[in-house]
């Protein structure tokens, strides 16, 4: 997860014009091999096809296009929802103004799911007994916000070190979330940590590989309580990503897609190979979801349309 984005609205023509061309001229991955993206491209049809992965989209990443938009897309490519969106959310208007919308009822509007609703921001975490307040405060309303909407993940973070030991880290995070991993168990809602990486992106972030974070689940042991395995920022920590989600599945609730080096697109463009990791999560019967988290680098919905098709393995 980053906040790197851009929040200038691109039409619904514009979109669709360049998401044809763009995916005329792209390769897809499948799971047979490679696939001419123009043969998959028409903008009304899905493409998930297997289903064996349930994938969303990170909101985030695709900030200059309007909401309804990135519904509608999300949908007719047969994705489950939309990540890392609250109740409402802010957008340029066509005057360029700032507006809030109400982002949860567009979602229903498309049958989509909010498959993981925000809360506090990622330096000021709960291994800090001072951010406990207001960190916990966050925590709790996404929980109940959650759980009346019918949404399953509210999001949670580690902090920064700032000095701190990693033993006293995982021993404060571990104490806050009992404290409010009950309400979760209550209404029937998961909350994760993401795992981040501390050498490119959030430089001193506590929570940066999967041991710890796995460390932190069994402290807290709940099935309420699980790690968000971003694979972008665990194969620049640690690599072995395969391996390492086969080995952890039980602590994994859900998992964030992005290209390395960069967080741009998930294809030949990167060195993971993503069509053998999807089949490995695929085959471990995950069942989490799979959300997009990639910076596109082209057309933002034929890469994506790019990247769905990959993933359904």
């Amino acid at each position: 997860m980053d906040r790197k984005r851009s929040d200038a609205p691109i039409s619904r023509r514009n979109v669709l014009a360049g998401a044809a061309t763009a995916a005329a001229m792209a390769t897809l991955f499948t799971n047979g091999g490679m696939l001419r993206a123009a043969e998959a491209a028409a903008p009304d049809g899905p493409v998930v096809k297997n289903g064996r992965i349930s994938q969303t989209v990170c909101q985030w990443c695709y900030g200059k296009i309007e909401f309804d938009d990135l519904c509608a897309a999300a949908a007719r490519l047969g994705c489950k929802g939309i990540d890392l969106v609250g109740p409402t959310l802010e957008q340029n208007g066509p005057d360029g103004k700032k507006q809030t919308i109400k982002a949860w009822e567009i979602l229903k509007k498309y049958n989509l799911t909010a498959t993981m609703t925000p809360s506090h921001k990622i330096e000021k975490g709960l291994n800090r007994k001072e951010n406990w307040d207001f960190c916990l405060g966050k925590i709790r309303e996404g929980v109940e916000k959650s759980a009346e909407a019918g949404f399953p993940n509210v999001i949670c973070f580690s902090g920064n070190r700032e000095g701190m030991s990693d033993e006293e880290g995982i021993k404060n995070c571990a104490e806050a979330l009992k404290q409010v991993v009950g309400l979760a168990e209550e209404k029937k809602v998961t909350i994760c940590m993401e795992l981040l990486n501390s050498k490119v992106d959030h430089h001193d972030y506590m929570c940066d590989h999967t041991a710890w974070g796995v460390g932190l689940c069994k402290k807290v042991g709940s099935e309420r309580f699980k790690l968000l395995y971003d694979i972008y920022h665990m194969q620049i920590m640690e690599g072995d990503v395969i391996r390492t989600i086969r080995d952890n599945k039980e602590y994994i609730g859900h998992i964030h897609t992005g290209g390395v080096p960069g967080r741009h697109e998930i294809d030949e463009t990167q060195e993971l190979n993503y069509p053998a990791i999807m089949k490995a999560i695929a085959d471990m019967k995950f069942p989490g979801f799979v959300a997009q988290e990639f910076i596109p680098a082209r057309e933002p919905i034929a890469s994506l349309r790019q990247a769905v098709g990959i993933c359904d393995v």
